[in-house]
């Protein structure tokens, strides 16, 4: 479902635990484009963690994927990726609680992991860490 802007969901229709529309919606221009399947699995990956997540990419607009360099397909533009800010966090148990929560692809960058719900798949530097080749 897409809204022009977060801040035209109701609370009545936003039935997320753990992350508003706000924090995932575009750094550009504030419209969300919610995939339910995407968000459940962000979900799941928090309970498993037990511990607040900060995401600093989720949905991006496609002026503002355009403007950042992301790829014109990436799995922001359809809702169906995260950044997820690895500070505080143990990397390996990041990882793991996403691979749990469903997430198939994983790009793994020095402040970040990117999970998303596209084909399976690994990238970054990082990747041997996890016992992954990208």
């Amino acid at each position: 479902m897409f809204f022009e802007h977060y801040s035209l969901i109701s609370t009545n229709a936003w039935h997320y635990r753990y992350f508003t529309p706000r924090e995932l919606a575009s750094k550009g221009d504030g419209s969300l484009l919610v995939n339910h399947d995407a968000i459940a699995r962000l979900e799941h990956m928090r309970e498993i963690m037990g511990v607040p997540l900060i995401i600093t990419s989720a949905y991006r607009d496609p002026l503002h994927n355009a403007k950042i360099g992301g790829a014109p397909l990436s799995m922001h533009r359809f809702g169906r990726a995260f950044d997820v800010s690895i500070r505080g966090h143990d990397r390996q148990q990041l990882y793991q609680a996403a691979l749990t929560a469903g997430f198939t692809g994983f790009g793994f960058y020095a402040t970040f992991l990117h999970v998303d719900t596209g084909r399976k798949r690994h990238w970054g530097k990082s990747a041997p860490i996890y016992g992954v080749r990208g």
